[in-house]
């Protein structure tokens, strides 16, 4: 069974088309990373597979549930962390992993365990005793990419999860998500228009334009096929640009 299979995916905002047919899948327990420049339409996608909002046209479905005939059963299997996410600045990072565990946990001994998992994939260490308010971005985001993951999604959907991080940071976080997902077998839909980065860290990407996939397949596969030397290349390619 495919994790993530989208048709034809199409979405209108009054008379902008931000989705033009789009069509992609991804593989179980596979990184895949839409990848673009901004306005390109990636994160259109993410929200409509996260069934915040419906598509104009086509269909996708998660691990077999259509998002828009099943979208409380999507939502039971998947975390979505937004670009513009933010935290509870007056919480320790650990209270903040508390209060997420206790939306999604059973009983004490389930929530327990999310706090666990998070404290273990941010890294932080004794920082999550102290006020979020004083935490860089980088730790900041470290920890929401903690509270994506804490659960055990089946799959985990973050929108640009390394946005605004400088170099040292960029590679914590992309360390996290590739650690976890190999250790855990969760499947990982990122966004991203750092082209360079993300070539490192998936193992598949769909390049997209105005709305488009204009190609896709592994980093290596592209480009071989393109004969380029990075995937910004390919991308420059296959959209004719100079």
């Amino acid at each position: 069974m495919h994790a993530i299979q989208a048709v034809d995916l199409g979405k209108n905002f009054g008379s902008t088309q931000a989705l033009r047919g789009a069509s992609f899948t991804v593989n179980e327990n596979e990184i895949y990373g839409l990848i673009g420049p901004n306005g390109a339409g990636k994160t259109t996608a993410l929200r409509i597979l996260s069934t915040l909002i419906s598509a104009s046209s086509g269909r996708a479905e998660v691990f077999g549930f259509d998002v828009a005939r099943h979208p409380e059963k999507v939502r039971e299997i998947i975390s979505y962390l937004p670009e513009e996410a933010g935290l509870y600045q007056h919480l320790t990072g650990l209270e903040f992993l508390e209060f997420m565990a206790g939306f999604y946990a059973d009983d004490k001994e389930e929530r327990s365990s999310f706090v666990e998992e998070g404290r273990l994939i941010s890294g932080l260490e004794e920082r999550l005793r102290d006020r979020s308010d004083g935490y860089s971005k980088g730790m900041k985001r470290r920890l929401l990419i903690a509270r994506a993951l804490m659960m055990k999604p089946r799959l985990a959907i973050l929108d640009e999860p390394t946005s605004g991080l400088d170099v040292i940071q960029s590679v914590h976080v992309r360390n996290m998500i590739r650690d976890y997902t190999d250790k855990q077998g969760v499947t990982v839909l990122l966004s991203s228009h750092n082209m360079l980065e993300v070539e490192y860290l998936c193992d598949r990407v769909a390049l997209m334009d105005l709305g488009r996939i204009v190609a896709e397949g592994t980093p290596d596969e592209l480009r071989e096929r393109y004969g380029a030397k990075n995937l910004e290349d390919v991308f420059m390619e296959v959209t004719n640009h100079e």
